[in-house]
């Protein structure tokens, strides 16, 4: 069986890009798991459906055709609903003010860890989430938890969203990332907290290339071992 690789880390931090990068580097399966719960949350937002009925919500998770596609050439992993390329639609504000709610559905996290679970029994993959090194793989080859400071988070956020054309405010943003770690971290069910044995990566000061080659020296060196 190939390698499996968890990283996990709170938004903004970068996991997503580094993650599409070192499994391209690696040759391996890419699996954003964070995407699928943005999915469900961008599908119940659109169909009128109340995020905190549970019973919805979980009926919806378990009908959903979800696709997510290997980072292509421009490192974009495409996630398709029910045959609709929705990849676009997943990182507006108000699925990200949403999201958690889905995310800290018990039900919904057991189909989803499932299904991750399935996804990487084969080897050779990349996940990247909040739980993947504590609760979807706590037997992971590899765990790293990738996080920045706060004000990086929120300017990177602000500058992603501000080359699409958005009008956004930093410190609203940076409220709002601040609510988010609150909501991760203290949530009763899979709560973002760094695994014991993961490394610690702080990228508030590195450039991707900087952070990627740390990734890529750890791997290395335990191989090597």
């Amino acid at each position: 069986m190939g390698k499996v690789i968890a990283i996990d880390g709170p938004a903004g931090a970068g996991k997503s890009t580094i993650s599409r990068l070192l499994a391209r580097k690696l040759g391996y399966r890419y699996l954003d798991t964070g995407a699928m719960y943005r999915a469900i949350t961008y599908l119940a937002l659109e169909q009128g459906i109340d995020i905190h009925d549970t019973e919805e919500i979980v009926q919806l998770s378990r009908n959903i055709d979800l696709n997510i596609t290997p980072p292509d050439e421009n490192n974009v992993s495409h996630v398709f609903i029910n045959g609709r390329d929705v990849t676009d639609r997943l990182r507006t504000k108000e699925v990200d003010l949403n999201v958690s709610t889905v995310a800290k559905n018990r039900a919904v996290r057991e189909l989803m860890t499932e299904m991750q679970r399935n996804i990487a029994r084969s080897g050779n993959i990349i996940l990247d989430g909040r739980d993947i090194g504590t609760r979807v793989l706590p037997d992971a080859d590899f765990k790293f938890f990738i996080t920045a400071s706060l004000e990086e988070r929120a300017r990177r956020r602000w500058k992603e969203l501000k080359d699409k054309g958005l009008e956004v405010s930093l410190a609203e943003i940076e409220k709002e990332i601040a609510e988010r770690d609150l909501e991760d971290s203290t949530r009763e069910i899979a709560p973002l907290v760094k695994a014991e044995d993961a490394i610690l990566i702080d990228t508030s000061h590195l450039s991707i290339p900087e952070v990627l080659d740390k990734l890529l020296s750890y791997i290395k060196d335990e191989e090597n071992d």
